[in-house]
């Protein structure tokens, strides 16, 4: 690094620590200054290969060239209208997409800007459909950072600190989390344990025919990539349609092609009957959706749903282009996450650091423990293997409950090679904090 780009790196944090409140917080200290596909560079001249995703929103990787070309044409019509006010194709056409791939039939979409509001807007429409008030949601659980859906998220730090009091009318059940679910149970009776605090929250906290919705992950995202039993997800289908609830499946981290399904309830074989979606949508840009059952979509009174600048023509164009890419690669996804798999595995073998690995596709994590009988989450060694990894040049995001989880979310258009290298970093990074310790 040359003194220069040292200058430039201090003076571009000083001004960030200025004028940036310290409530959003920043995982590191780089700065980007390019980022193609799978790699980025910092303003300081030195590549990394980023696993991060965005947050799980490069999914086809940083600026897909066949969705910046689309952005670039719909540069020259028109930058907004709002659909508020006028009618434009790239929302009606967006709509028709979503309806062609959505795991339920015959829907209608209507679209925002994150994934916040796309389960805001869930809720009130279970609600104008149902006529009921109460929501379901499950712990550990992220749903968003607004009132209503941190009301909804099952985690409490840092998401609501200070933030109280959130929105009524939300009870949360515990959800399936086999590898810390009671020892002696499988995974299909740790679901079924589930399934029965559910239905004792119906008989102790809000009666099953006051609930307008039940809102869940197929693959909880910030949760730590806990997959559920099967046994659960399609018990959570059958207890919605016996009592008439709306069942919310929020894809917002794990839709679009991240299990190497366009849909993560794909791999369940449950249809739900509202799913939002975000993140992965439009490639970069800032979108959201919300598709469900055309009963269900038309409940809301005209006017009700919607806002300035959700569907943004841009942010339309780019969606379409990258669902275009995303399905076109689902079979190298589905080849990538078998190797991951593959490799995690090993990696759980050689460290005993390494307590669990899970996920599906291209959504895969690492949870590490200090000691593999008690299962003592292992905090700090987890940001010491976060630090560790990027020292080696690669960036991976943690999560969990107890933040002892390293996600992984790669492109699904990422080469085998590069992702093998990759791995080789984590496997050193975990070995180098192993003898530190």
């Amino acid at each position: 690094m040359t003194m220069a780009k040292k200058r430039d790196s201090e003076r571009l944090k000083a001004e960030r620590d200025a004028v940036i409140p310290r409530s959003v917080r920043t995982l590191t200290d780089l700065f980007v200054e390019s980022a193609s596909g799978h790699t980025l560079r910092d303003v300081d001249g030195r590549g990394y290969t980023d696993l991060t995703g965005g947050i799980g929103v490069t999914t086809t990787g940083h600026r897909p060239d066949s969705v910046v070309r689309a952005i670039r044409e719909q540069l020259d019509r028109y930058l907004h209208l709002c659909f508020m006010v006028f009618n434009y194709e790239p929302y009606v056409a967006l709509a028709k997409r979503m309806r062609e791939i959505a795991p339920l039939p015959d829907g209608k979409s209507a679209f925002f800007n994150s994934g916040a509001e796309a389960i805001e807007n869930a809720v009130k429409t279970a609600r104008a459909s149902t006529r009921r008030a109460a929501v379901v949601s499950f712990r550990n659980s992220f749903h968003g950072r607004t009132l209503l859906t941190l009301a909804l998220t099952g985690k409490y730090e840092p998401y609501k600190v200070g933030f109280e009091p959130f929105a009524p009318e939300v009870f949360q059940a515990g959800f399936p989390y086999h590898y810390r679910c009671p020892p002696g149970h499988s995974e299909a009776e740790c679901g079924g344990l589930a399934l029965e605090g559910l239905e004792e929250l119906f008989y102790a906290q809000v009666p099953a025919e006051k609930v307008a919705a039940i809102v869940f992950e197929p693959v909880q995202g910030e949760g730590g990539f806990i997959v559920p039993p099967k046994e659960f997800v399609r018990g959570l289908r059958k207890l919605a349609s016996e009592h008439g609830i709306v069942l919310v499946d929020d894809e917002v981290q794990a839709g679009l092609g991240r299990t190497a399904r366009m849909f993560a309830i794909e791999h369940f074989g449950v249809q739900p009957d509202l799913v939002c979606t975000a993140k992965a949508l439009g490639g970069g840009l800032p979108i959201s959706g919300l598709t469900g059952r055309a009963e269900i979509m038309d409940a809301p009174v005209p006017g009700s749903i919607g806002g300035t600048f959700g569907g943004n023509p841009l942010a339309c164009v780019a969606a379409i282009e990258n669902l275009r890419l995303i399905e076109s690669s689902l079979g190298a996804a589905a080849r990538l996450g078998r190797e991951i798999s593959k490799r995690l595995e090993e990696i759980r073998e050689a460290h005993p650091l390494v307590g669990d690995v899970r996920g599906l596709g291209c959504m895969q994590a690492l949870e590490f423990v200090r000691d593999p009988r008690t299962k003592e989450p292992a905090k700090e060694e987890t940001k010491a293997i976060q630090r560790e990894a990027r020292e080696r040049g690669l960036l991976v995001l943690t999560a969990g409950m107890y933040d002892n989880v390293i996600r992984l979310l790669p492109p699904i258009t990422m080469p085998l090679e590069a992702m093998a290298r990759a791995l080789d970093v984590l496997d050193e990074s975990i070995t180098a904090v192993e003898r530190a310790r």
